[in-house]
């Protein structure tokens, strides 16, 4: 849309302007607006604080420096909120299957918000996991002047003199199991590991995202690696507050003027480099088709291999947000993909093009050179095969070098549940391929996350051993040859609907491939006999989710009517 077009867009003139608003400008001095407020441009302050999530405890101070933000600029804050979900305490319970599904609540109702009180422009303050790409989602939806201010990155715990994060916890687990650790050491570990409030500490979903927010353009320099708890992190809620101004008065640039298959490109190498989360090929993707972007799945591995990955970022590796912003945080990773010409640098940003962004490294250990990268290609592979014939994802930055290449029999479970038991009673061999299945965005429903199983499998130092593949999806803290989103899915009579206890699997990251070693015709001659198997969902929204859901190969968005 030409930025000329936004200026003809109603805004809250619709519910301020003409004799007939008498009973809405009634019920807006009832709010306590002034006359002279009424005259000034409403700005939606949409937020998720809430009082259980780590990373949005904090929100009541962002959210003031984004109000008086937008102050400062001339325009008139309204707070609202919307749902979140923090996925490390869904864990591994029936809450998980909530957490990718509320993505599409947290769009539905920041869209609802916005366009039955007319609003003028958005300042979007997510922070955790589903949280940003669900605004993502209403920001390309509602295509108003908007910005991101996100709550900012936990810093790392400490124990006994190492760095620590929730992933750490999680793969703990496994140590006790194993007889490495002591109930008396997990106890203390659990009391430091997450030491105040703020997205974990390591390149896990959510920092990923608040990373990417950069990248694409839609939130200032900063937003993705300022410690939650830094008075930086105030001063870029304002700086965000009085951009959007900047933007409502200017006529643009408009989300879906960034959101051009330029920034989708830029965030994809952004990620590449960073070792981000897999959860990112799920969010962009979705975001891609409510942008009317068109983007390939495939694409993804022709970026990876152009894009060598330069962090190794918990839980790939020893840093922790904290380090990525001392090195300079995203503007110099972007200045480094720059100096390889792998960047569109005229890419729109709400603060100016891209290049107006770039940095310098200030730390080589965390941050390599382009020319001595940690790997030469990206850290997220996508694999297409027998086994996934529409592909599946692996965060190939963070699997032992063994098990790039791996043929293995398959030990096959139904759910996320029996898997856990088995690994925690040990009841695989070293070489196994794990296979979960009927947990995908259909099946289980909701795509829960597989954290669980990986980092028993981690804690107990096998995951240089044994692969696991599902058609669920992965926490941003899972390492190892950890291979989600299978498409189709079991539950949509998907090949992996098909694997029993003994087949064969080869993984091949490297040759992006995933096969089933059956004899040809075998898998149709299972499915044919195969019969939808029943989740056992409580009634409300998840039914409802399931029967719109798209494949994990598009996003898991919801499908069009028709589509």
């Amino acid at each position: 849309m030409a930025a000329g077009a936004a200026r003809e867009r109603p805004g809250s003139e619709t519910i301020k302007e003409g004799i007939e608003r008498a009973p809405h400008r009634a019920l807006l001095h009832a709010v306590g607006l002034t006359r002279a407020e009424l005259r000034r441009p409403f700005v939606a302050v949409i937020s998720a604080f809430n009082e259980i999530i780590p990373g949005h405890r904090h929100l009541r101070e962002v959210i003031q420096a984004v109000k008086d933000g937008i102050r400062m600029a001339g325009g008139v804050p309204f707070e609202c909120h919307c749902p979140s979900i923090c996925d490390g305490i869904a864990m591994n319970h029936p809450g998980m299957r909530y957490s990718l599904p509320s993505r599409e609540l947290i769009a539905d109702c920041a869209e609802a918000m916005v366009r039955a009180h007319a609003f003028d422009a958005v300042v979007f303050v997510p922070n955790c996991d589903k949280v940003v790409p669900g605004m993502l989602l209403a920001a390309a939806r509602l295509n108003l002047p908007s910005v991101f201010a996100s709550g900012g990155p936990m810093l790392a715990g400490d124990f006994r003199g190492l760095k620590v994060d929730l992933s750490d916890v999680f793969n703990a687990l496994g140590a006790l199991r194993k007889g490495e650790m002591t109930p008396e050491e997990l106890e203390e570990l659990e009391g430091v590991a997450c030491p105040g409030c703020g997205s974990c500490a390591g390149m896990f979903t959510a920092n990923t995202m608040n990373c990417l927010l950069e990248a694409l353009g839609l939130a200032p320099s900063g937003n993705g690696t300022a410690p939650a708890v830094s008075a930086e992190r105030l001063r870029l809620a304002k700086e965000a507050g009085t951009a959007v101004m900047r933007i409502l008065k200017d006529g643009g640039p408009l989300p879906r003027e960034i959101l051009a298959p330029e920034a989708f490109e830029n965030a994809f190498r952004v990620d590449l480099a960073l070792g981000g989360s897999t959860n990112t090929v799920l969010h962009l993707l979705a975001l891609a088709e409510e942008a009317g972007v068109p983007f390939p799945l495939a694409r993804i591995n022709e970026l990876s291999d152009s894009t060598p990955r330069l962090c190794a970022l918990s839980p790939a590796g020893p840093h922790h947000m904290e380090d990525l912003h001392r090195a300079g945080g995203i503007s110099a990773m972007t200045g480094e993909l720059a100096g390889g010409g792998l960047l569109h640098l005229d890419a729109p940003t709400v603060s100016g093009p891209l290049r107006q962004r770039l940095r310098r490294a200030r730390d080589r250990e965390v941050i390599s050179p382009l020319n001595s990268p940690r790997s030469p290609v990206g850290g997220i592979a996508v694999l297409f095969g027998s086994l996934a014939p529409e592909g599946a994802v692996v965060k190939r930055g963070a699997v032992a070098e063994g098990m790039l290449r791996h043929r293995g029999p398959a030990r096959v479970f139904d759910s996320e549940a029996e898997a856990v038991r088995a690994i925690g009673a040990r009841d695989f061999r070293d070489g196994d391929v794990i296979v979960i299945r009927y947990v995908g965005p259909r099946g289980a429903p909701g795509m829960p996350e597989m954290l669980t199983p990986t980092a028993l499998l981690s804690g107990m130092g096998v995951d240089d051993r044994v692969a696991l593949v599902t058609d669920g999806r992965f926490s941003g803290a899972t390492r190892g040859a950890a291979i989600g989103h299978v498409s189709p899915e079991a539950a949509c009579s998907g090949p992996i609907a098909a694997v029993r206890d003994g087949d064969r699997i080869e993984i091949d990251i490297p040759g992006k491939r995933l096969d089933l070693l059956i004899p040809e015709g075998e898998v149709e001659r299972r499915l044919s006999a195969w019969e939808p198997r029943e989740p056992d969902t409580p009634p409300g929204y998840l039914p409802r989710y399931a029967a719109q859901i798209a494949s994990a190969a598009r996003g898991a968005i919801l499908a069009k009517e028709g589509g």
